[in-house]
């Protein structure tokens, strides 16, 4: 009979269905084994991953049936982690593996990555973790927060400290108060290590070793910091605690010693020499450290060549060299108002790899052939030995845009200008988030103290040389990324930005109706329309600066990671740095995988160890924000410590149940108002951010105008009180 099959063999439809679901099965297995191993990996990264081997729906089909079996679980911020319970995790007893943050309070939270939720450390149970420590912690009880116990200190986040000494000469040996009040031990000196200090003297310890058990740490001291200037005491002592050493070790000097002044010339030779083109750089007015340099000439036919040159700093940091390891570990340079903790000594950082003009230096080029519309049409990328013409700072090149300044490079800057203007128009269109939050700046005098304090302005200068570096950041990382086609996939150090939290946008949402601004939030794609609208709209009105920030704040953190998944904020698909390896790490790995992808060499880092190397640059990325953070803050004490008593116009910034936090208009300077000075009681609606006055029913809200007294300034504390006087405008919401 026509199409009858004999019965017991299955027919193609059911041998077709039966390897689909033995290969869903295979994608799943495979799906859920890297979970395993990564747990907290993010849904595009583990597709990026599994894309080499299965198709995307295939993965992301996979991801929905392990989520519906129970058997995964994802989070609010995309991150997926194997589905255990609770009570497994108690009953098995395991120790968790994550990084402390310890709060004013004493007490600490651990973000683990196989975990939702951080873990609770009461202050009593961290056993001499410190704050950014790499733990182990034994889970104790599940609520809606879990607690644990700290059981072993996996990584010291640092080694140094400084403190006073508190001598006991009769006994022999001393102890040093630590002056970080999130230290809760003191460290034992023995007398052969005081290195002559004496009761009361200020000091740099160094803990040699930590003890255990009822024994606390001994340490030796390396240097007395007793006749230091407070201010110069307290930016040291910033980095210190933030975990950056102020000095580079004996070993690093001496290699620094032998590298040579001047460029061998066969070094020369084997390089792309564009020494005889028009070079230049533009640079902050301070700056000594000049990463980048751009280049112009123009070509037969009409196109144009732009190059964008980068310090070759990989010819002088080499793998397996105690420079290399000590970079490593610094991972970036931190700024701070009066100095900058760099991460290579100065005579490569300030000298031998600095582009300075009218002499030699090594780079590493991207090169840019333009049409002329604009389009560009090849790009290249070498080694190369240039020597730059000029040095601009930011304002010299903002006249020449202008139509002033140097008549030698006015033309030449104002078609870069031009081009610039036109990629970063581009740029935006093609989904690239527009954030332009203010920066506060110090003028200091001889001693390092705040004499004014004003917002840094932003010209068409510094967003030409910000244009330039994104191409030549998003063109390498193609550049590798591409070399995947066909063969055996490349790592990478991308820059990567996740997609932001639809709960925080919520909360953007909530917070700018206050201020009459309508927001709604559908997906990521829809939201940088939103987003970008919505920051256009606020631009020049009194509340712009306040909503900038917790549109920021709403965003991911952006981190590094040889997983690519894009880069959410400036809407490119492949993104990494290359631009700063003076005071970027992740860029000097990025020059050492691009010039081994040129070489077609092999590659010198396994996965798992650049990995690593990414974990600890975005670590050191969030502490040196956090070092530039409090250093601000510090400023700010002391520039308002010389005027209390005086008044000012403000705008309420933040808000808690117990008062309000004033943003000062003209020197961004924050201070809190403290409720309780009120003869009257406040109720807080958190929903809609608004304290209101139970008797009179003054109102205070997000965003209104006031004008405050500076009452109380705590230079120890880091923390400024206002006096409310009155509100000098009516509220923007009534």
């Amino acid at each position: 009979m026509k199409g009858r099959r004999r019965k017991g063999k299955p027919g193609r439809a059911q041998r077709q269905g039966k390897a689909d679901r033995h290969a869903s099965k295979g994608v799943e297995s495979t799906v859920k084994a890297y979970i395993t191993k990564h747990p907290g990996v993010k849904i595009k990264q583990l597709v990026a991953h599994c894309i080499k081997r299965f198709h995307h729906e295939k993965v992301m089909h996979a991801l929905e049936n392990l989520e519906r079996k129970g058997k995964i679980d994802i989070n609010d911020y995309g991150k997926i982690y194997i589905k255990q319970s609770k009570r497994e995790r108690i009953v098995s007893g395991e120790l968790v593996e994550g990084i402390i943050e310890v709060t004013s309070s004493g007490n600490g939270y651990v973000i683990v990555d196989n975990l939702d939720s951080d873990i609770f450390i009461p202050s009593r149970s961290k056993n001499n973790a410190l704050n950014k420590d790499k733990v182990r912690v034994q889970i104790t009880k599940f609520g809606r927060r879990p607690e644990g116990i700290v059981k072993e200190v996996v990584k010291r986040s640092r080694n140094s400290f400084i403190g006073q000494v508190e001598a006991s000469p009769d006994q022999g040996f001393a102890f040093i108060l630590p002056l970080d009040n999130k230290v809760e031990f003191d460290i034992y000196v023995p007398n052969k290590s005081l290195n002559k200090a004496k009761q009361g003297d200020t000091v740099l310890v160094e803990v040699t070793q930590w003890g255990d058990g009822d024994r606390g740490p001994s340490g030796i001291i390396k240097k007395i910091m007793t006749d230091l200037e407070a201010s110069d005491l307290e930016m040291q002592n910033i980095l210190i605690n933030q975990g950056f050493n102020l000095e580079f070790g004996i070993d690093v000097d001496a290699e620094v010693t032998k590298i040579p002044d001047s460029i061998h010339p066969d070094e020369i030779a084997s390089r792309k020499d564009i020494r005889s083109i028009l070079t230049f750089t533009i640079d902050p007015d301070d700056a000594k450290d000049f990463d980048d340099a751009l280049s112009y000439e123009r070509l037969e036919g009409g196109e144009e060549r732009i190059g964008v040159h980068i310090a070759d700093v990989s010819h002088f940091v080499r793998p397996g060299t105690a420079l290399d390891d000590e970079a490593a570990f610094r991972a970036t340079s931190v700024y701070l108002p009066d100095r900058v903790c760099p991460m290579l000594p100065e005579r490569l950082s300030n000298d031998l790899c600095s582009l300075k003009p009218k002499v030699d230096r090594l780079a590493f080029s991207v090169y840019f052939d333009i049409n002329p519309k604009g389009k560009i049409e090849h790009v290249e990328i070498a080694r190369s030995v240039i020597n730059s013409d000029c040095r601009f700072t930011y304002s010299e090149a903002q006249e020449c845009i202008e139509g002033r300044g140097n008549e030698d490079f006015i033309v030449v800057i104002q078609r870069l200008n031009q081009l610039a203007e036109q990629y970063r128009k581009e740029r935006f269109n093609g989904g690239s988030i527009d954030f332009d939050l203010p920066e506060v700046r110090f003028k200091l005098d001889e001693k390092g103290h705040p004499i004014d304090v004003y917002v840094k302005e932003r010209k068409a200068a510094h967003m030409l040389i910000e244009e330039y570096m994104l191409l030549a950041n998003t063109t390498v990382s193609k550049y590798v990324s591409r070399l995947q086609e066909g063969k055996k996939p490349r790592d990478m150090v991308y820059r990567i930005h996740d997609e932001p939290s639809m709960e925080k946008l919520a909360k953007l949402s909530s917070v700018a109706a206050r201020f009459g601004h309508r927001l709604k939030f559908e997906d990521g794609v829809q939201a940088k329309e939103v987003l970008n609208r919505f920051m256009a709209k606020i631009q020049g009105k009194p509340e712009q600066k306040i909503l900038q920030q917790l549109a920021v704040r709403s965003m991911s953190k952006a981190e590094y990671s040889p997983e690519n998944i894009g880069h959410y904020g400036l809407g490119f698909g492949h993104y990494s740095h290359f631009t700063s390896p003076i005071r970027r790490y992740p860029d000097v790995l990025a020059h050492r995988i691009v010039w081994e992808c040129i070489q077609e060499a092999r590659p010198s880092l396994e996965r798992e160890e650049l990995k690593e190397l990414c974990k600890q640059s975005s670590l050191m990325e969030r502490k040196a924000i956090e070092a530039e953070r409090e250093a601000t803050k510090f400023k700010q004490c002391e520039y308002l410590h010389d005027r209390l008593g005086e008044e000012f116009d403000g705008m309420i910034s933040g808000m808690l149940s117990k008062g309000f936090f004033v943003e000062l208009k003209d020197n961004q300077c924050e201070g809190f108002v403290d409720l309780d000075h009120f003869d009257e009681h406040f109720m807080f609606d958190e929903e809609y951010l608004v304290l209101a006055g139970m008797r009179s029913r003054t109102k205070f809200r997000m965003g209104d105008q006031v004008r405050v007294r500076v009452a109380r300034v705590s230079l120890a504390e880091r923390k400024i009180d206002f006096a409310f006087i009155n509100s000098n405008t009516d509220s923007p919401t009534e």
